[in-house]
């Protein structure tokens, strides 16, 4: 299996798993990163997603080998941005529940769209970002162009991805293009930690957030209150919110349920 799948205290754990190739996406591998991410959004036991790599990479963006192949055999891209990427990218962010990557290597290109694509990126130390598209001769996919201008700004996103440099971990935090940057020993453990904390949270308040958030980012200030007194009216009926209602008042912490 090119993606390993694992559910522990409500997070699923989706791994990317071709570490000999730097975890770089072949066909098949799409496919079932894919699967597994709609299996995640659809299990109702799942709260929260956590996307890493095995060895010594995250994911090195898409198998330039399989490709090279490809291209000799005149297949060029073979449509893998529409039937593969953007299903992927439109899945990972998408669905409701919040979403943590671990970053323990390089991200690159595509590697580095999937790690932009998640709620929360968690970085090692060794973690480093290379925007690769250009220096393939190809423009950015996987949803580079909307993600990483929202988290660098615009005229950072236009340089990073015109020069190609690699950002490195402590830069990356610099930029906010991650959240947390920790020592390589400590990855696991500090990013199954965060989403396992909100794998136990307001599950029904998340996706409100991140689907008001997403909204407002292109919206009217007016058509995002409005969508908030929506949502708000919608959350003042779940489960959690009278829980977390009755703690306070009772000086407690809440127990989540996710309803």
């Amino acid at each position: 299996m090119t993606i390993t799948y694992d559910v522990a205290d409500a997070v699923a754990t989706i791994t990317l798993n071709r570490p000999d190739s730097l975890n770089s996406l072949t066909r098949e591998m799409k496919l079932e990163l894919l699967a597994a991410l709609e299996r995640a959004a659809a299990d109702a036991d799942v709260r929260a997603v956590l996307l890493t790599g095995a060895g010594r990479a995250f994911c090195a963006g898409q198998d330039l080998r399989e490709h090279g192949n490809a291209l000799a055999a005149g297949g060029g891209l073979d449509d893998t941005v529409r039937r593969h990427y953007n299903p992927i990218v439109r899945t990972l962010t998408g669905m409701g529940k919040p979403t943590v990557a671990a970053v323990n290597g390089v991200a690159a290109g595509a590697g580095a769209g999937l790690a932009f694509a998640c709620d929360l990126r968690v970085a090692a130390e060794e973690a480093r970002f290379v925007m690769a598209f250009a220096g393939v001769g190809l423009g950015p996919d996987t949803g580079v162009s909307w993600t990483l201008q929202r988290l660098a700004g615009p005229a950072l996103a236009r340089e990073l991805l015109l020069l190609g440099e690699t950002v490195d971990a402590a830069r990356a935090l610099e930029l906010r293009l991650v959240n947390r940057v920790v020592p390589g020993a400590e990855l696991a453990a500090a990013a199954g930690e965060l989403a396992r904390r909100l794998a136990a949270g307001p599950t029904a308040a998340y996706a409100a957030t991140k689907r008001a958030l997403d909204f407002a980012a292109t919206g009217t200030l007016s058509d995002a209150l409005d969508l908030e007194a929506e949502l708000q009216d919608a959350l003042a009926a779940t489960a959690d919110h009278r829980e977390a209602t009755r703690a306070f008042l009772e000086k407690r912490k809440p127990t989540f349920t996710g309803r």
